[in-house]
């Protein structure tokens, strides 16, 4: 028996009960596209991630104040701070050879207003270096501008859709708004709105460090951003931190340097492996139609015994009829794989139709998971019923016994 004949024979077996087909096609399509679907949403959602946590900047390192580690004794069990991080330790960190760029930061929300109309938003106090470090955008004025970090000038940079709110379609650079019981003229606008882990860009008002210190009454900062001059530099850089800053907190090591290579890194093992576990409890759907399969089978030999019998008859081994019926699941899982791929693949274009803001993709390697295990499930699930049928005697089968 020829490999036409086989597939020949099994293409006929296969559309010869089309009801009995379509379930089986239906089993494998639904597991098929539970795997691709699952897989691309978690690689989606990493990718997300990721690219939210480059946006903050390259080669950035982010200090806190506090130390982020346990400490002996009863509860609390986290590390206390002996003091704030204060503009002065920001300055100092400037005079080390690998820092590029430092933008400490304040950050609080507060009433904003023009004549009536009042609207709540974030303030961000700091200087002019987070425009190039945050890879900020303008749409009209200027932004801060680079001097005396100590120097709390009034003026302020506004978003979109705070502009749009307070002034409407009014120019507003050059106009004056309060943000709490404080005056500031507005010297730019940020370019188009959108949300950085968490943060809405058009719903912020940036000014003066200094200033945001007078008006929230605080002399702490929430943390600093630091900008290395290099990839390779980081490691030293951050060293370099954490020595300036002991010198000048009296030998206490009490901040927590957080590198951004860290923080992606981290984000990238632990959604890889939510990835993988989603991936694994869509592959039982994959069991679930590769058993489906097999009863369905099962029992179509029962139906079928006559045709095996016929077959022994003229001469067919057993090799022969296990192939015939190995083939037959195989193909019923090829196409039933291909009609999930399929179906996949409209569900993720539906989903990111109807959710813009969240990049959807079809991962990569998804599609190559997932064939090769619906193939290997036809094919470990089509054995019983093949060796069932090779072992029928011919008499019987030709009798229907």
């Amino acid at each position: 028996m020829q490999i036409r004949d086989i597939l020949s024979f099994s293409m006929h077996a296969a559309t010869a009960n089309r009801g009995r087909t379509l379930l089986m096609l239906l089993a494998m399509a639904i597991g098929v596209s539970s795997v691709v679907v699952l897989i691309s949403l978690g690689d989606s959602a990493r990718i997300y991630v990721i690219d939210q946590f480059s946006s903050l900047g390259t080669n950035l390192l982010i200090v806190l104040p506090g130390r982020s580690e346990t400490t002996g004794g009863p509860p609390p069990l986290l590390g206390e701070t002996p003091r704030d991080l204060t503009l002065e330790d920001a300055i100092a960190l400037t005079r080390a050879r690998t820092v590029r760029r430092i933008a400490p930061i304040i950050a609080g929300s507060a009433p904003v207003s023009v004549h009536n109309l009042e609207r709540e938003m974030l303030v961000l106090g700091s200087t002019s270096e987070i425009f190039e470090i945050r890879h900020l955008d303008l749409s009209q004025g200027a932004f801060l501008p680079p001097g005396d970090p100590t120097r709390a000038e009034a003026i302020c940079v506004i978003g979109l859709t705070g502009k749009k709110e307070l002034f409407g379609n009014q120019p507003a650079i050059g106009r004056w708004l309060r943000i709490g019981d404080r005056r500031f003229r507005v010297i730019g606008i940020l370019a188009s709105p959108g949300v950085s882990l968490g943060e809405d860009l058009g719903d912020m008002v940036i000014i003066p460090v200094a200033a945001a210190q007078s008006l929230f009454n605080a002399s702490s900062l929430f943390r600093i951003l630091v900008e290395a001059t290099s990839p390779e530099g980081i490691e030293q850089t951050r060293q370099s931190i954490l020595d300036t800053i002991r010198a000048r907190h009296e030998g206490e090591d009490d901040i927590t340097v957080i590198t951004q290579d860290a923080i992606l890194t981290t984000f990238d093992r632990i959604f890889k492996a939510l990835t993988l576990s989603v991936a694994g409890i869509a592959a039982i759907s994959l069991v679930v139609a590769g058993i489906m399969i097999m009863n369905v089978m099962l029992v179509a030999i029962s139906n079928r015994k006559a045709e095996i019998g016929l077959l022994k008859a003229l001469g067919a081994s057993k090799g022969q009829i296990m192939k015939l019926f190995l083939t037959e699941s195989t193909i019923l899982s090829s196409i039933g794989a291909a009609i999930g791929l399929m179906l996949a693949l409209l569900g993720i274009q539906l989903a990111a139709f109807l959710f813009p803001q969240f990049p959807l993709h079809i991962a990569p390697w998804s599609p190559a998971i997932a064939l090769g295990v619906a193939l290997i499930t036809g094919i470990i699930f089509g054995v019983l019923p093949a060796r069932r049928a090779a072992s029928l005697e011919p008499a019987l089968s030709l009798a229907r016994r």
